[in-house]
């Protein structure tokens, strides 16, 4: 990334020498997207009037179903993308979401010589390096604090904060939608009315493969990998893990163990491996990721200089997310210089050395856990605990093996084994244990 220049281009901000100080002209900023985060966007630059910033044009589809009257008469509403992007603005703000067609406003944009600040992860995590390297090419900026974890300073702060240190492991809960239906689950609640609830809150899509399959954080993980582990992964190389397979017995079993399950991201690199897992996973309820609920995100870093670092707080909204983007804008209004961070381009896998917990359902015989073990000793895994619940029939009953921290290629070879005995009655439940 090139340096701000705020005497003048790339970010069309003359300026007036007057002795030390600086005058420079506000950023005139294009809204493109005017939903949940987008108006809350324009209600802060309205509401607030931040120093350096302009609103000028609001761009949506229908835009007169969108139209407010406490946006300024001055700012000019319009249907036309090809409009707004040929006009007379310094900034667009992309808020649409996806990889198309916000992905050719982004380009057009940075192509001419304007910045781009963007919420929008799937575009980022895909493209990123890409868009990168066209605004330094244009002279102009790309930011997008707002992309991973809403009003959480997570991306200001690995590149700013933590940009000194070594980071060797992160890991996190970046999905508000899985964290609110998983934190409910633990009071006791099911998948189906919890994810009711969600979508009736609006925390949920109606079809909400995207949040609970995955693949939201997966893109986010993505993000968080290029910039605090320095490597460049394709996100589609990450093979996310639905939580829907998760069920009230595994709740019960895990408050048996101590823990409690979240969805988490997790990203690792050690001896020049780089290893890389969305899903749910058992955590320990002394850890931090254990603390967060509700629609809540929480991320910790860990450094090898610095040691552990925990951003929480609220990941989701309108108001949040709309704070990370108002955030963007001020830095690029007044100069702030961004920590260049340069990526290698990285292979993934999936392989990592920890405990794992085994959730079987069987119909009952004899030999049944004799099988496991011996499945199990076969890849040299050693099993921790085995654990059974009474009071359930004997031809569907849910029972859990929990193991020594193992590879995970090898416990995938044992259950490969495991899951062809004909007493199971559905897919074993295999899930990371967190410590």
């Amino acid at each position: 990334m090139t340096d701000v220049n705020i005497s003048g281009s790339p970010l069309g901000m003359p300026a007036e020498s007057m002795g030390d100080a600086r005058v420079q002209h506000p950023l005139r900023i294009a809204l493109f997207g005017f939903g949940t985060v987008g108006s809350s966007v324009a209600r802060i630059l309205v509401e607030s009037q931040p120093k350096g910033l302009a609103l000028t044009q609001i761009f949506n589809r229908d835009v007169e179903r969108k139209r407010v009257d406490w946006v300024p008469a001055s700012v000019v509403w319009s249907a036309d993308a090809d409009a707004v992007l040929t006009a007379d603005v310094d900034v667009v703000v992309e808020l649409a979401g996806g990889i198309d067609p916000a992905g050719g406003w982004v380009r057009r944009a940075l192509d001419a010589g304007k910045s781009v600040v963007t919420a929008n992860k799937k575009l980022i995590a895909f493209h990123g390096p890409e868009l990168e390297r066209l605004a330094a090419a244009r002279g102009g900026h790309l930011k997008y604090g707002a992309a991973v974890a809403g009003g959480i300073p997570v991306i200001p702060g690995l590149e700013q904060g933590l940009a000194g240190d070594k980071i060797e492991r992160i890991e996190g809960i970046l999905n508000g939608t899985c964290n609110f239906i998983l934190s409910k689950m633990e009071d006791g609640a099911e998948y189906a009315a919890v994810l009711k609830e969600a979508q009736a809150a609006g925390y949920a899509e109606a079809d909400p493969t995207e949040d609970v399959g995955g693949f939201d954080a997966r893109a986010k993980l993505a993000i968080l990998m290029r910039l605090a582990l320095r490597v460049e992964v394709d996100p589609e190389e990450i093979v996310p893990r639905t939580i829907t397979t998760i069920t009230a017995v595994d709740f019960s079993y895990a408050r048996d163990l101590g823990c409690t399950i979240r969805q988490v991201a997790r990203g690792e690199q050690s001896q020049g491996q780089v290893a890389v897992t969305v899903g749910p996973m058992l955590v320990g309820l002394r850890s931090p990721l254990a603390w967060s609920r509700g629609t809540e995100n929480m991320v910790v870093v860990s450094g090898h200089y610095g040691g552990d670092v925990v951003f929480s707080g609220h990941g989701a909204g309108g108001h949040p997310t709309a704070v990370a983007v108002v955030s963007d804008l001020l830095s690029l209004a007044h100069g702030s210089r961004r920590v260049a961070l340069p990526a290698t381009p990285a292979r993934v896998s999936a392989e990592f050395e920890v405990p794992h917990y085994i959730r079987f359902l069987v119909k009952d015989r004899p030999g049944i856990v004799a099988a496991i073990t011996t499945a199990l000793a076969g890849e040299k895994i050693n099993i921790r605990a085995i654990v059974q619940k009474p009071g359930y029939p004997s031809d569907a009953l849910p029972f859990v093996v929990t193991v020594e921290p193992c590879k995970s290629s090898a416990l995938k070879k044992a259950l490969e084994s495991i899951r062809t005995l004909d007493c199971m009655i559905e897919e074993p439940l295999d899930l990371q244990m967190l410590e």
